[in-house]
Order: structure tokens, then C-alpha cells, then sequence
């Protein structure tokens, strides 16, 4: 039986540092015996990494971390996949059009960067550079390598931030469009982590066809994760934790290390027999 899970984890499919083999060897020496690759809107590192897992004695769930939009505000949505349905055609046609957006997207941000802040990175080796999705964390760390004195915490906060003229939209899927693709291709569905949702409460998120809520999350503030667990006694939905781990380092204050957010006893069995894939 399995014992510890971390179940919100980035490899370098879309904007993780860690290949799925080096991030599943990592689990393995935190004492994490089930994890769950969550990339942003690709499953293109799920083979490798289930394969790493084998090795090194690691269960890796498939899933996916969907970006939807609810009151023009970004919503991602954890995706854990009971079977292959993730692998059929229709599912990664729209994956690969959500890929070439954010490109155009990438395109975008470099563009505004230049015009705003006179902040000049070369667009064209920024997709030559990554090996999936392009996210803000890469144009972070192009603005860090193109030698400007921003440090990466200060990159997030005061020049690629939500608030920022520099700032593009991922594609906009509507939260119940997002939930009715994700169910298309048996996936268990969790709101991701909550507390950085800030104009809807989780009560009305609730609505939506979700089965559980990411409530055990690094960024929960002081009393969040009583009211997030309550919320799940309530709706009779599960509760999962998950680090965010992007494997960057230090300087990203804004995810924990891999395994120090994690799911264990009776929740993590809820969250198995809910999956029904172990």
C-alpha cells in the first residue's frame, strides 16, 4: 500500500528544470512511493516519467494541470487520468493548439517586454531553448540569462505579473468547457490550489463538476487548509496536497521542495480509491 504522495509536480515538459526521469528519481530519495507528474496543459513527459517510476520503484499517476478561465481570472484544474483515454487524438490535437498558443503568447510577452521595459531577449531562442510548454518561468529565467539586474522574484512580481502591461492571457477555455474535456478522457478533477484564487470564492467554484480540492498546498494561509478540508467533509469530495515542485531552486519562493507538501493516511487512500488506478 502506498504511504506518502505529492501530487502537483513540474519537469521540464512545460516549465520544470527536471527531466520526468531526474524528477522521479528525486521523489524517490524524499520517501514519496506515489507521485503525480502535472505539467501545464501537455502530457508529453507522462511516459518517460511512468517509466522512471518502474525504475526506481516510484508509482507516477498521469495527469495534467489544465489552465481554464472563470471571471477573467486564470483557474487551473488538476487532471488525473484513470486510464490512456489521455493519449486518444482529439485530446492531443487540442493539447497541440493550446501548445502553439502559448508560443504565440511567448512571442507576445517578449515583444512587451522590449516595448515596456526596455527589456531586449531573443524570442526565437526562448522556443528554440524549451523543450515544451513555454511559461513565464522560462521568459524569467531569458531575462536572468540576457544578464538585466532582476532578480527572479523580482521578474514575477514587478514585470511579467498578472498586472503588468507585459502580460498576455493563456487561451481562454471557460472553467466548464475545461471540466467537460478533462471528463472526456476520464480524468478526476481537482481545484488547484485555492488560496491563489482571489475573485471567486470556493464555494461557488464548488458548482463546477469537481471531485476534490487541492487543500494542503505550500502558499495556504493560516487556517486555509481547516476551512479547505471542512469544505471537503461538507461536499463529500477529496482533499489532495501537492508541492508545486518546479525544480528550479532557491530563488523561487512561490512553490515548496518536492515531498514537503504531501498526502498520507485515510486522505491519500480516499484520493486511491476515488482514482481506482492503483
Amino acid at each position: 500500500m502506498y504511504t506518502k504522495g505529492d501530487f502537483h509536480l513540474h519537469t521540464n515538459a512545460s516549465d520544470g528544470k527536471l527531466t520526468p526521469s531526474e524528477l522521479v528519481k528525486k521523489a524517490s530519495t524524499q520517501n514519496l512511493d506515489i507521485i503525480s507528474i502535472t505539467d501545464h496543459d501537455t502530457t508529453k513527459g507522462l511516459h518517460e516519467g511512468i517509466k522512471a517510476g518502474k525504475k526506481y520503484g516510484v508509482k507516477v499517476i498521469p495527469g495534467i494541470e489544465f489552465s481554464a478561465l472563470h471571471k477573467d481570472e486564470s483557474i487551473h484544474i488538476l487532471g488525473y487520468f484513470k486510464d490512456n483515454s489521455y493519449k486518444s487524438e482529439k485530446f492531443q490535437t487540442f493539447l497541440n493548439e493550446m501548445h502553439n498558443y502559448r508560443v504565440w503568447r511567448a512571442e507576445r510577452i517578449v515583444a512587451n517586454l522590449m516595448f515596456y521595459f526596455d527589456i531586449n531577449i531573443d524570442g526565437e531562442q526562448l522556443v528554440k531553448d524549451t523543450n515544451g510548454v513555454i511559461a513565464r518561468p522560462h521568459i524569467a529565467q531569458a531575462i536572468i540569462n540576457a544578464g538585466y539586474n532582476y532578480s527572479y522574484e523580482e521578474i514575477f512580481k514587478n514585470v511579467i505579473n498578472k498586472d503588468s502591461p507585459v502580460y498576455v492571457a493563456n487561451k481562454n477555455i471557460p472553467i466548464y468547457e475545461g471540466i467537460k474535456i478533462l471528463k472526456e478522457v476520464n480524468a478526476l478533477l481537482i481545484l488547484a490550489h485555492p488560496t491563489l484564487i482571489k475573485k471567486s470564492t470556493i464555494e461557488e467554484l464548488m458548482h463546477f463538476d469537481f471531485d476534490g480540492i487541492e487543500g494542503i498546498y505550500p502558499l495556504n494561509l493560516e487556517g486555509e487548509t481547516e476551512k479547505y478540508q471542512s469544505i471537503a467533509k461538507e461536499k463529500n469530495i477529496i482533499i489532495t496536497a501537492g508541492s508545486d515542485y518546479h525544480g528550479i531552486g532557491p530563488q523561487d519562493t512561490t512553490h515548496a521542495f518536492i515531498g514537503a507538501v504531501n498526502l498520507t493516511g485515510d486522505p491519500l487512500k480516499r484520493f486511491l480509491h476515488k482514482l481506482k488506478s492503483c
